[in-house]
This record gives C-alpha cells, sequence and structure tokens, in this order.
C-alpha cells in the first residue's frame, strides 16, 4: 500500500476533513496518530475509523494553539512508533464572520492562533524528527479567502493566506533535507463551517449566504477528494513536488506524472504570486 509503515499524525483528525484523511491513511497502511482537543469527538473518530477501515489509530488530546501541547504530543507520537514521516495540519476554525470593523478582537486573535500559529507549532515540533530521518512530507491546509478576498472573513482569510506564505517558505528552507511541504485547497467542503455561515446570516454577506444554500442543498466538494489528495502528497507519487498550493476538485493531480511534476516545480504554478 501507499504508505505502509509511515506514521503519520493528523491535527484536527477528529472531524470534519481530518476523519476523512485517517480513514483514507488507515486504509493506505499508514499508522495514525489524530490529535484534537476534545476527547469526546476523538473516541468518536477512533471508534469510526475503526469500525470502516479495521485499522485503529491512535488519538492524543491536544490543543493546536498551544505550543507546549503540541510539542508534547508529536514527542508522544514519535514515543510510541520511534519515527515520524507524515504530518497533517487541517485543524482550523472560522469564526469571527463578519465585517472586520465589528468583529471581536479576542475571537480575531484566536482565529489567527489555530489557524496560523497552530500550523506553525506542529511544523515547528515536527522538523527536528524529519531532519533526523532526511526525510518527511508536511501537508498544511489552506481555506476560502487565500488566493482572493473574502469580505466579512478577515481572519480566516488572512489566516490561511499565511499558511500558504508559510508553506511556501518552508518548503524552500527544508529541501535539502528531502523534507517536502504542501498546501491543499479543499474546495468548498461541507462540514461544521458550513452551518456557521448559515447561522450568521446577513454578517456573512449575500454571496456567501447564497453559496452556502446552495451546498446545503446540492453538496459540496467530497472530503474525500482532499484526503485521496493528501495520500497522493505523502506518497512517493508526489516525489519532488514541494512549496505547492493544490486544488483537490480543480488541479487535475490525480493524473500527473514524474514528467508533470517536474514541469510543475520549473514553474510560478500553483504558488501566491503578483501578476503584473
Amino acid at each position: 500500500m501507499k504508505l505502509k509503515n509511515k506514521v503519520a499524525v493528523i491535527f484536527g483528525g477528529s472531524g470534519g476533513i481530518g476523519i476523512h484523511i485517517a480513514e483514507h491513511f488507515c486504509r493506505a497502511e499508514a499508522r495514525v496518530v489524530i490529535i484534537g482537543k476534545n476527547s469526546e469527538k476523538l473516541r468518536s473518530a477512533v471508534q469510526f475509523v475503526e469500525q470502516v477501515t479495521g485499522k485503529k489509530p491512535i488519538a492524543i488530546s491536544a490543543d493546536i494553539a498551544n505550543y507546549a501541547a503540541v510539542r508534547r504530543a508529536i514527542g508522544n507520537a514519535v514515543k510510541k512508533f520511534h519515527r515520524l514521516d507524515i504530518l497533517v495540519n487541517c485543524a482550523g476554525i472560522q469564526q469571527p464572520i463578519g465585517p472586520f470593523e465589528s468583529n471581536d478582537i479576542n475571537l480575531w486573535r484566536k482565529n489567527i492562533e489555530v489557524n496560523l500559529l497552530g500550523t506553525v507549532y506542529a511544523c515547528k515540533a515536527a522538523i527536528s524528527f524529519f531532519k533526523k530521518q532526511k526525510s518527511g512530507s508536511v501537508i498544511n491546509f489552506s481555506g476560502g479567502g487565500a488566493t482572493s478576498p473574502r469580505p466579512n472573513f478577515s481572519a480566516y482569510a488572512a489566516a490561511k493566506t499565511g499558511v500558504v506564505r508559510f508553506t511556501e517558505i518552508l518548503a524552500d528552507e527544508l529541501k535539502p533535507y528531502r523534507i517536502r511541504v504542501n498546501a491543499i485547497a479543499p474546495g468548498a467542503v461541507n462540514t461544521g463551517m458550513l452551518a456557521e455561515v448559515l447561522k450568521a446570516g446577513k454578517l456573512a454577506g449575500s454571496k456567501e449566504i447564497e453559496a452556502a444554500r446552495k451546498r446545503s442543498r446540492d453538496g459540496g466538494a467530497s472530503p474525500n477528494l482532499a484526503a485521496t489528495l493528501a495520500v497522493f502528497l505523502a506518497s512517493s507519487d508526489s516525489h519532488g513536488l514541494t512549496g505547492k498550493l493544490i486544488s483537490a476538485p480543480w488541479d487535475g493531480w490525480q493524473k500527473w506524472k514524474k514528467r508533470d511534476i517536474k514541469k510543475i516545480m520549473a514553474s510560478e504554478k500553483f504558488t501566491l504570486r503578483r501578476i503584473p
């Protein structure tokens, strides 16, 4: 299997897209550790993944916004399996929703702490283990507002844009150590964030509400598509690909071969850049 015996740590693995990544990684024969803040959700996630795959992931409770807790969680995962091969950062929150002027600044700060600094903390804690092995794959998660303005979601969009640029910089710094760092744009997946948009009503803006209602009615992008992309980025199938932001539903990555990856890496495709 594509990830046989690889050790994967998934922050945010107890719900949303993360639980689907845990499922797909287990099916690919990885040894999976899911990390989340809510112990009850972690237990439910472990039961779900074990039921559908026959493989039981390890669960560790930790607050992604607390660097000391993140370090302990990754250290415990390495202590359990004696190595670390894959790090997935998909824990995230969306609030506050509404015009920036009216946002609760404490909620704004919390968004940055979880979405951006949480990703930074996990990468910081994992790098030394990857460098010892001279290999590793980091998969970060972008989101709506990272590549174009998203009014009324300023904290989320700013944090996710920061994740993409951080991904690009870290990829360059770690390339000599054969550590790859990429980001996934999962598309408009129907997670709990959809319910938040609908609940926010006019604070989200007419465009967001209309899109959310359509997704609620017709269904959004499949979380399994993002999970399959995560397997691709974690496996040798994507060897050489690093520093890129890849859209799960739109970028045609399923057909990429080695020659395609070489062309991508020789270009500015799938990066944040200014177009003159």
